[in-house]
């Protein structure tokens, strides 16, 4: 039953950063307004064992800003959760066996050639239509046992991030499935679970807990969870595009089919939206991917460093107690008038963390380009770079879907940042539009605006909203 308006709480969290943000829609009367209600610190944890994730941590600062939200807005009427991808935590019973592995991580390396050993690359991208990441959920899964307590056969359910804080809400054992269409582990055809594919791997299949879509109701709030949120009884969770980039995709105000995308945070997704998935050998040799969308569209996409190159670099400047101002920087960035070098944003070299700048130079020295001197420089390296490498993303998307592209979306932290848009614009020789900024937590509030009534309509209908409520700042080429 449709109702005129109402709220919702979002919970986006991101790999450097987590939000709860309450969202308000009326859309007949064009109503979209978000309320950031809390923002808390989340990062990888360095133990015995390897890069984790601090999960106890992020849950208990996640359950503080959902009480401030419903302290804030009573009415609040449910609840999602989107956050980055592939990581997981193993449960048995009620209980999480160990903190998830962050997927930088280094435990994957050797578990790459095992896992191709049994099901060759050609073969996996044809079930599974995911480009070659080291850390996806299918390699991460082959580690576990190797150096580690052997957590996996002592599981009896592996959730994903997203569902991890929904099963601690609600008590439901459930997998949303744009999410899983990143693990490596879903048919890429039918959208379900490979089993045949899980067994020749060797993965124990009773782990693997049911796809809902986004959407669904994972049930009510536990009792004392509501009452440690103050929260009324019977609120809801509710299944989001749970993958922040699917989320991130539903705000992306695209009007025609032509228009590609660039969700851009610490991650740069470069692609279009597709009805069908592309698994050709030009898809899977281009490294192309074909992940889980809402209403079961298909992000055929990319993956570039994104912003992590910048931010790692300034924590790696300000690691002695100096901080940088980062306009101060960008802007110092922009004046740089003298030739930079455009080096290889994807570079496997630069996925630690750490010493980035010294690695930028070490690639510009291994390839005969000037090095960068000054932060400056390194800056204007680093967006020149970035914008030419999603610029390049963007013409390959294009001939390997068929789509013309004729405009880019960029939305996300990306979208802030004039200079990364105009320089992808030169790049690519088409107009950019930038924004909304805040767009995976808008997808996330409209998914769950559509469940509870307060907005209906197909994703270009929820998209028509976001474009009325955020107009899209626009960048057109340099005329040189």
């Amino acid at each position: 039953m449709s109702r005129a308006s109402g709220a919702v709480a979002a919970v986006d969290l991101g790999a450097t950063s987590g939000r709860v943000i309450v969202g308000h829609v009326d859309q007949s009367a064009g109503r979209l307004e978000l309320d950031q209600v809390a923002r808390f610190r989340n990062g990888p944890v360095r133990m015995t064992s390897g890069l984790h994730w601090d999960l106890t941590g992020l849950y208990r600062d996640l359950t503080r800003g959902l009480a401030d939200a419903f302290r804030r807005e009573p009415e609040v009427a449910s609840i999602g959760v989107d956050s980055w991808a592939v990581d997981y935590g193993l449960v048995r019973g009620d209980r999480l066996l160990g903190e998830p592995f962050h997927y930088r991580d280094a435990r994957t390396e050797g578990a790459v050639e095992r896992v191709h050993a049994r099901v060759p690359f050609a073969e996996l991208y044809r079930r599974n239509g995911l480009q070659f990441l080291p850390f996806n959920t299918v390699y991460q899964l082959a580690a576990e046992g190797e150096g580690q307590s052997g957590w996996l056969g002592l599981a009896e359910s592996l959730l994903l991030i997203p569902d991890l804080i929904g099963f601690q809400l609600t008590g439901a054992k459930v997998t949303e499935r744009t999410n899983a269409s990143t693990t490596g582990l879903v048919d890429v055809a039918t959208g379900e679970w490979d089993d045949d594919l899980i067994a020749e791997l060797g993965l124990p299949a009773s782990v693997f807990a049911p796809l809902v879509d986004p959407g669904a109701s994972l049930g009510a709030l536990r009792a004392e969870v509501a009452a440690e949120l103050g929260a009324p009884d019977g609120i809801e969770v509710v299944a989001v595009g749970s993958h922040d980039t699917a989320s991130a995709v539903v705000a992306v105000p695209m009007r025609a089919e032509s228009a590609a995308y660039i969700s851009c945070g610490t991650w740069g997704l470069v692609g279009v939206e597709l009805e069908r998935p592309v698994t050709t050998d030009a898809a899977r040799e281009a490294n192309f991917t074909n992940e889980g969308g809402v209403d079961g569209r298909v992000r055929f996409l990319h993956n570039v460093m994104g912003l992590w190159l910048l931010s790692e670099s300034v924590r790696w400047w300000e690691r002695d107690g100096e901080t940088i101002d980062l306009p101060e920087l960008l802007a110092a960035a922009a004046s740089v008038t003298s030739p930079v070098a455009v080096f290889d944003a994807n570079d496997p070299r630069f996925m630690a963390p750490g010493d980035l700048p010294g690695r930028i130079a070490e690639w510009c020295r291994e390839h005969d380009a000037p090095a960068p001197r000054t932060r400056a420089e390194f800056a204007r390296s680093i967006i020149e770079s970035l914008a030419a490498a999603f610029a390049g993303a963007v013409r390959t998307a294009s001939v390997l879907s068929g789509v013309d592209v004729e405009t880019i979306h960029v939305v996300g932290g990306g979208a802030l940042n004039g200079l990364l848009c105009q320089r992808t614009a030169d790049h690519a020789g088409i107009p950019v539009l930038a924004g909304p900024v805040e767009a995976t937590a808008i997808g996330n509030v409209l998914v769950q605006a559509r469940t509870q009534g307060f907005a209906e309509g197909d994703l270009e209908s929820l998209r028509a909203l976001v474009a009325r409520a955020f107009a899209p700042r626009r960048y057109d080429p340099s005329v040189r």
